[in-house]
């Protein structure tokens, strides 16, 4: 056996499925730690930088087999591990598994805790968010705040394992360029886990949505409205005209649904959103297009005129 070799290993201690790592490069990463290891079994737990040169660290393997197989094995190779050129010298620890190492934010659970930097609350909106991570599995729910780490979304999924493959696929990437405004340059997603198991969303808005509840009250700010004040040829004040019309559905014989609604509405320009909800015991929809001309023109020509033959009235 090598002299190297002797130096790097000690023999005194019970094997453990937990090593110790010592002599590693300043700041060494969880990654490189997994890299090392990774030819020998699956790592599921680290602890990094520990000691007061911050040069040390310990690792969980899922098996004593497998941490017992990477002590061997460089207890009897003539080359020693190495980290970005340095010798790493490996022990069995006096522990058999790491405790509290990871933060909340590392621990995983059916909700993610999304920051979206780079960009501004309105520059990125609820349905895109929905778009990029329904990817992954059915999203349940979605809410969207700002704090001062910026614009924000808590995004709620079936289970741990769905949420835990979006945040590995998603964590450090950018959100779609051809999805963002123009004036956005980049927005990185940085996503870690919240303790939060079930979101409490109270209504359908701009900023929350419940995917499993369609019969959620819809907040009016729900869709973004853009609204002008008109001045009629008598002088005065007409209704502001807005690019989100309120239609009131009478006369209802059958359940009306945003697909027949975007057929009809879509006659008169692009449709960007639509939103169905009950009020006072009737049904009524909000409808967005992209400025107030064109739902200027679909009010115009819709209001009081039916969706089908003989039934249901717009008013």
């Amino acid at each position: 056996m090598s002299t190297s070799s002797q130096h790097q290993f000690r023999y005194t201690q019970t094997p453990s499925k937990v090593l110790h790592l010592r002599n590693l490069p300043w700041e060494c990463s969880e990654e490189e730690l997994k890299e090392l290891c990774k030819p020998f079994g699956k790592i599921v737990n680290t602890k990094c930088n520990v000691g007061a040169n911050r040069n040390q660290a310990f690792v969980e393997f899922v098996d004593l087999n497998q941490a017992i197989s990477m002590v061997s094995y460089y207890a009897s190779s003539s080359e020693p591990a190495m980290v970005r050129g340095k010798t790493v010298y490996i022990q069995y620890s006096n522990r058999h598994e790491i405790v509290n190492n990871k933060s909340p934010g590392d621990i995983p659970g059916n909700v993610l805790l999304v920051t979206i930097e780079g960009v501004e609350a309105g520059d990125v909106s609820i349905d895109v968010i929905h778009l990029v991570f329904s990817a992954f599995g059915f999203v349940h729910k979605i809410a969207t705040f700002e704090k001062t780490a910026g614009f924000q979304a808590l995004i709620q999924f079936t289970d741990a394992e769905t949420a835990s493959a979006a945040r590995d696929a998603l964590d450090g990437r950018s959100i779609p360029r051809y999805l963002l405004p123009a004036h956005v340059g980049s927005c990185n997603l940085r996503i870690s886990y919240s303790a939060h198991k079930d979101l409490n969303i109270k209504f359908q808005s701009n900023r929350s949505r419940d995917y499993t509840n369609p019969m959620l009250p819809v907040n009016y700010t729900a869709i973004e409205g853009t609204v002008q004040t008109a001045i009629g040829p008598d002088g005065k004040r007409k209704e502001p005209e807005s690019n989100v019309l309120l239609a009131s559905i009478e006369n209802m014989q059958y359940a009306v649904t945003v697909d027949v609604l975007h057929t009809v509405f879509s006659a008169f320009g692009t449709v960007q959103k639509i939103a169905i909800f009950e009020k006072n015991g009737q049904t009524q929809a909000l409808i967005q297009y992209p400025d107030v001309i064109t739902a200027a023109a679909a009010r115009e020509a819709l209001e009081g005129h039916c969706i089908y033959d003989g039934g249901y009235c717009f008013q």
